[in-house]
Formats: structure tokens, sequence, C-alpha cells
């Protein structure tokens, strides 16, 4: 966004609830901004006769509305949708306009379950994590053969268990780093499996768990000083979602 943009069209009395981000917009600026910055996450509930409504009776802005009403009955992609809203009012300079073409065209090209993994990201970004695993529970349960390749999916068993540690589940965390090492051995995807584990284990367990594990005594060392050197709970969460792919 280049500088400052000044309102230039009147502010709603009643705002347009996003329910992705779980925040309300009261001005088209506020719109160009969520739009631009959010890419990844405009979904059916940016794209839909509810919006236009608003735009139309809360705004005043008819012509838009007439406009991207026809876009959306065509339903020919996000850009026709979006990049009205910010010509506009002159939201972008011509060299951010272009870009965000360039972006648009680029994401409308990529396979689904990547466009659903980067929404799922962007939403852990944001705190949302439920919504985040909604998605990458949706693109395990869609997942075919030869689609996207194992690597990505334990990717995405990865950055659940970042997402439910963050919610303090770190009995799912471990599964999901669990299934992840089954589908890509990874040495780090492991050590972070065995870094969980004692965050919901008893003492006895998590002994009995690393021998059914047959974890060598040297990696066992390591591990536990690893486990040791987070000052909490907190400090292991924010290291599974840092971690994450």
């Amino acid at each position: 966004m280049s500088g400052y943009h000044l309102c230039q069209v009147k502010k709603a009395r009643h705002p347009y609830y996003i329910e992705s981000i779980s925040t309300n917009i009261f001005t088209i600026e506020e719109l160009c901004f969520y739009l631009q910055k959010n890419i990844y996450l405009i979904d059916e509930t940016i794209i839909n006769e509810k919006l236009l409504d608003w735009i139309r009776d809360e705004l005043g802005l008819v012509r838009l509305y007439r406009k991207l009403y026809e876009q959306l009955e065509k339903g020919e992609g996000i850009g026709s949708f979006i990049l009205p809203i910010f010509k506009e009012i002159g939201y972008l300079s011509h060299e951010e306009f272009k870009e965000l073409q360039d972006k648009i065209r680029e994401i409308e090209i990529q396979p689904d379950d990547l466009r659903r993994k980067l929404k799922a990201d962007y939403l852990v970004e944001y705190k949302m994590y439920n919504n985040a695993l909604h998605e990458y529970y949706q693109i395990l349960k869609d997942k075919g053969p030869g689609k996207m390749g194992e690597s990505f999916y334990a990717a995405v068993w990865s950055n659940m268990a970042a997402a439910y540690s963050r919610l303090f589940l770190f009995e799912e965390a471990a599964d999901c780093l669990w299934k992840s090492y089954e589908t890509v051995r990874s040495s780090e995807t492991y050590r972070r499996y065995l870094i969980t584990l004692p965050l919901f284990m008893s003492r006895a367990d998590y002994e009995k768990k690393l021998l059914e594990l047959k974890i060598p005594k040297v990696q066992r060392e390591k591990v536990e000083a690893a486990a040791k050197e987070a000052r909490n709970v907190e400090d292991i969460a924010e290291r599974q979602e840092e971690e994450a792919w």
C-alpha cells in the first residue's frame, strides 16, 4: 500500500463481518487493505451477495455493486471480482495494481490443495487455529494418489501439529507429528515428536514410550536437553509453530 489512504467513501453504519479472521470493516479502504494483505484468505465469506449488498446499502456504491454482481454471476475467478474494488477508489498505484494482478494470476493456476494450505497457514498467523485445522483436515480428507506428493502432505500434518500446540492440545499435536514422520521420515519431525511427548504423558508413560521406540541413549539425552531448554509449554508451542513447514 502506497502511503496513507484517506477515506474517500462514507463510513458504514453497520460493519461487514469477515468470518475468516473474525473482523469487522466499516469502509471500502479497510476492505481494500484486507484484500491486498490477505489474498489467500479470500473465499466465499468475501465473494458473496452479502458483501455486495453491504457495498450498495452501507457505502452507497451502486455502480460498483452492479459491476461486482455481474462478475459474481459469471464466476470467472477472484481477480475479476476484487480488482474493480481497488479501481473504484484508486487504492493502489499502477505498479501495485499490476503486482496484485500478477499475484492473483499465480494463485489461480495453483493446485487447490496448495491454495488451501496457504490459506490455513495464514489463519495460523492470525491465531485462528480451529479454522486453520479445518482447512488442513479438508486437504487430507480430499487427498488423492499423485496429487501433491508425500512431502506436501507431511508438511500439512506438521503444520497441524503447530496449530494444535498453540491450543495446548499436545497429544493431538504429537499424533500429527507422528503421521508426518510416517509420511516422510524427517529427523527434525521425529525430534519435535519426542519433545512433545512429555507435555501430556506421565514420566512413567514417557519412559515406556522411549523404550518402545528404542531411542538410543545419546539421542534421548539430546531430546531431553532440548525439552528442558524451553521454559514452559508456551515456549514449546511457539517453537512448534516456528518449525512448521
